[in-house]
């Protein structure tokens, strides 16, 4: 089965997990709708409900990569999936779950600006 996933951190290319995306098709940069926030955890972003638009790409997967991608999330602990609308149809979101940790947020919402 095939999947579209929305990535905006280390996941992008050029980033230190992109090589879990080698197998997957890129097929574009998106903007999200105004609807989250990002935080910069350090090593990684996270994303949850808010105000602003997150930049990012979008991939076709398929169900191994997609597996691979929620053990690396550690989904559903740390990130939860939810579909979010793109230009190449309905894509998948990693949600961070526990706000609590959060304190430095990008105000970018791109993690490639977050320095």
């Amino acid at each position: 089965m095939q999947h579209l996933v929305f990535v905006y951190g280390t996941l992008r290319r050029g980033e230190s997990n992109h090589h879990f995306l080698s197998a997957a098709q890129f097929l574009g940069l998106h903007e999200t709708a105004a609807e989250y926030a990002m935080y910069d955890l350090g090593a990684y972003p996270a994303v949850i409900s808010g105000h602003q638009s997150i930049f990012g790409e979008v991939y076709l997967i398929d169900n191994e990569i997609l597996n691979s991608l929620d053990r690396l999330e550690d989904v559903p602990v740390e990130y939860r999936r939810e579909l979010i609308n793109t230009p190449f149809g309905d894509a998948w979101i990693y949600i961070f779950q526990d706000e609590k940790k959060l304190n430095s947020i990008i105000s970018s919402g791109n993690w490639d600006l977050r320095l």
